[in-house]
C-alpha cells in the first residue's frame, strides 16, 4: 500500500523552517565581534613611527639646551644630551625673568580656562536644550565669528583697552579671551546627544530651577566635553603669543612674551632660548600627566555614544 502526502489546502498557511534548517543558515556576524580587536606587526610599526615622531622635536629641544651655542650649530650638531643643561636653564631664567612670566602665565591661563568652561557650557546648554526666539541666528552669528581673522580686532581691541586703562596688565590679555565661539559651538554639539530631555524634565517635575538643573544635571553630563575643552583652551592660551606680545611688556609678560626677548637680541644663544623653550613646554607636560586619564576618558566618551 502506497502512502501519498496530504495536499495542501489552498489558503492554508505556510509552514514555518524547523530548527534544523535555521542552523544551517549562516551567520552574518564573524566569531569574536564585539571582542577588542588585535593590532598586527605593521600597526605597531605604525604607532612606535608616529610616537618617536612626537617625541623627537622634544628631544632635540632637551639636547640643544644641554649644550653651547657652537656644539648646536656645529656641522655635525650632537646627538645625545649634554651637561650644560642646568647652566643654560639658569641663564634662560635669569635673562627673560621666567618666574614671574610662568605665574603670569598660569594666571591667564587659568582665569581663561575657567572663565572658558562656565560661560561656554552655559551658552552650549542653552542653543542645545532651551527654546527662545532667535535661537538659530544668535548660534548662526556665534559660528560666524570663527571666520574672522583675530588680527582684524586688533586694532580696536588695543583702543579699547587703553580707554580701560589696562595697558601693560594682566587684564588685557584674559578679558577679551572670557569665552570662545569654538567652546559654546564644542558644548552645544555635546549636549544634544549626551544629554537626553527626559532627564531635564525630570529635574523640573522635583521642582529644580533652572540653576539647580545646571548645578546638578548639566555639569555632571558636561564633565567629559569640559575636561576636553579645557586642555585645549589651556593650552592655547599658555602658547598665545600674538596678543600678549601687543598687549603686555617686558617688565610684566607671560611666558611666551619673555621667551620672545631671548630672541630679540642681536646675536641670540640658541642654546639659551632652546632651555627658556624647554622650561615653557614642562609645566604644560605636568599638567597633561596629572589629567591625562580624565582628558582620554572625556574625548573616547565623546567618540562612542551608547
Amino acid at each position: 500500500m502506497t502512502i501519498t502526502s496530504p495536499t495542501k489546502a489552498p489558503g492554508s498557511v505556510r509552514p514555518v523552517r524547523t530548527a534544523h534548517r535555521a542552523q544551517k543558515r549562516p551567520s552574518r556576524f564573524k566569531p569574536g565581534a564585539g571582542q577588542q580587536l588585535k593590532g598586527g606587526p605593521f600597526a605597531y610599526i605604525a604607532l612606535a613611527v608616529v610616537g618617536i615622531g612626537s617625541l623627537l622635536p622634544l628631544y632635540w629641544t632637551l639636547v640643544a639646551a644641554s649644550h653651547t651655542q657652537d656644539e648646536v650649530l656645529a656641522t655635525t650638531p650632537p646627538f645625545l644630551p649634554g651637561g650644560r643643561l642646568f647652566h643654560n636653564l639658569e641663564a634662560a631664567w635669569e635673562q627673560a625673568n621666567l618666574g614671574k612670566a610662568i605665574v603670569n602665565s598660569f594666571i591667564v591661563s587659568g582665569c581663561i580656562t575657567l572663565a572658558t568652561l562656565f560661560f561656554c557650557t552655559l551658552a552650549g546648554y542653552a542653543f542645545a536644550k532651551m527654546r527662545f526666539r532667535g535661537r538659530g541666528a544668535l548660534m548662526t552669528a556665534v559660528i560666524a565669528t570663527l571666520t574672522i581673522p583675530p588680527q582684524l580686532s586688533v586694532v580696536p581691541l588695543f583702543m579699547m583697552m587703553a580707554d580701560l586703562g589696562w595697558g601693560g596688565s594682566l587684564e588685557s590679555v584674559i578679558f577679551p579671551t572670557l569665552v570662545s565661539a569654538f567652546g559654546v559651538f564644542f558644548m552645544r554639539q555635546y549636549l544634544i546627544e549626551a544629554l537626553p530631555y527626559e532627564l531635564i524634565e525630570a529635574a523640573k517635575i522635583d521642582g529644580a530651577n533652572n540653576f539647580r538643573i545646571v548645578l546638578s544635571v548639566v555639569l555632571p553630563v558636561a564633565r567629559p566635553a569640559m575636561m576636553v575643552l579645557g586642555m585645549l583652551t589651556f593650552v592655547q592660551s599658555w602658547n598665545d603669543f600674538f596678543w600678549p606680545y601687543l598687549a603686555l611688556n617686558q617688565q610684566n609678560p607671560t611666558l611666551q612674551v619673555a621667551l620672545g626677548s631671548l630672541k630679540a637680541s642681536y646675536t641670540p644663544d640658541e642654546s639659551i632660548v632652546m632651555a627658556g623653550a624647554l622650561i615653557s613646554t614642562l609645566p604644560l607636560l605636568v599638567v597633561f600627566v596629572i589629567f591625562g586619564k580624565q582628558i582620554v576618558g572625556g574625548i573616547m566618551s565623546g567618540a562612542v555614544k551608547g
